[in-house]
């Protein structure tokens, strides 16, 4: 990339958000840190963690060595990883978020020192280890989730978690929990065995809640829209939502009708736009919704058909990839004539016929 197209990117709107959000968010994580994990000198699955360990065995062996050093080789050596097989984008945003780690821990103490929320003799914020730990996971773990969407991480172990996450396709949340448990089992050597027992298991939460705010965040609905009125809708998905959608001949059962189902991968909102359509032009439709938790290929909340395409024009390859779901809470939706209903297929979709069969609400005009 030249120096203009460098220049164009610092002056664009995303590129400013999203090191805002990611400062935001380190900002969170430095604050659990600051506030709950410092105090009670709690050694979970981090860069730290392992440092402690580190430094001290080579000191068990005659070399001396600060944690602080141990942290900044590590962290050097985990950026440069990242960089390399997570791409330019990974690595420069994680660079920045461990970076600004260091400044934002020092803002929290120069703001409000941990030490005038302690009582009298204790080490604990909240007056308990387990509490304590308990509100760092949480969160940090939201502070995680919102990184690793940004294609970002807070750094050190978050990035061979990542790399576990890329190219083995493991879920976030395992492989935060599989990076963090190998470094909480070598605090054996140096910690008392209840603090060890402690971070495991802030450890396994963390990869625990990582993966519930990841999915969240990532969710997305998988829309199937049975209708003898399909174009009307098939226009306002590609023309006003701007998504791509595809179109399956189906035929009723009971009736031997012909008819199209329209299947189309939404975000939340733009499925309420959809379903808002439907309903205030009284569309006859059998519709049903299932939750996606992961969605691969081009589709993506900031990928959309440009404005003023037409329905028909779209090519094939903008047919949206859509992933399996990882969990079907199914919304049946029924409008005006009831033989709508009565012709959804048995065999169109495994996946539909699952969401179609499940509990679900009845849309009422």
């Amino acid at each position: 990339m030249g120096s203009k197209g460098i220049f164009s990117a610092v002056l664009t709107w995303k590129f400013w958000k999203d090191f805002i959000v990611i400062t935001l968010a380190m900002s969170i994580a430095a604050a659990a840190i600051y506030y709950f994990l410092l105090p009670g000198n709690l050694v979970l699955g981090s860069v730290s963690g392992l440092a402690i360990v580190v430094s001290n065995l080579l000191a068990g062996v005659g070399v001396t060595m600060k944690v602080s050093t141990v942290v900044t080789i590590i962290n050097a050596l985990c950026l440069l990883l990242g960089y390399i097989m997570l791409g330019k984008e990974f690595g420069i945003k994680t660079a920045y978020a461990s970076l600004v780690f260091g400044p934002l821990m020092d803002f929290w103490d120069l703001v409000l020192p941990y030490q005038r929320l302690l009582e009298p003799g204790s080490t604990s914020i909240m007056g308990d280890l387990w509490l304590d730990l308990l509100c760092f996971v949480l969160i940090l773990s939201a502070s995680q989730a919102i990184l690793f969407r940004m294609n970002a991480s807070t750094g050190g172990l978050d990035i061979p978690a990542k790399i576990l996450n890329v190219y083995y396709h493991m879920d976030i949340g395992t492989s935060v929990t599989i990076a963090g448990m190998i470094i909480c089992c070598t605090a054996f050597f140096v910690n008392p065995v209840r603090l060890v027992i402690v971070g495991i298991v802030g450890t396994w939460l963390n990869g625990l809640i990582v993966d519930y705010f990841t999915i969240s965040l990532n969710k997305r609905k998988r829309v199937c829209i049975i209708s003898d009125e399909y174009e009307r809708i098939r226009e306002y998905i590609v023309n006003t939502v701007s998504r791509g959608c595809s179109l399956y001949d189906v035929e009723g059962g009971y009736s031997g009708n012909m008819t199209k189902e329209i299947q189309s991968i939404l975000t939340q909102d733009e499925f309420a736009s959809l379903m808002t359509f439907i309903r205030e032009n009284e569309i006859p439709a059998f519709i049903t919704a299932g939750n996606v938790s992961e969605v691969y290929g081009i589709w993506s909340p900031h990928h959309r058909i440009r404005k003023g395409r037409k329905a028909s024009g779209a090519p094939k390859s903008e047919k949206f990839t859509k992933a399996p779901a990882a969990s079907e809470s199914s919304e049946t939706h029924e409008a005006a004539k009831a033989s709508a209903a009565s012709e959804a297929p048995e065999s169109a979709k495994a996946s539909t016929a699952s969401e179609a069969t499940g509990s679900g609400k009845t849309l009422e005009r």
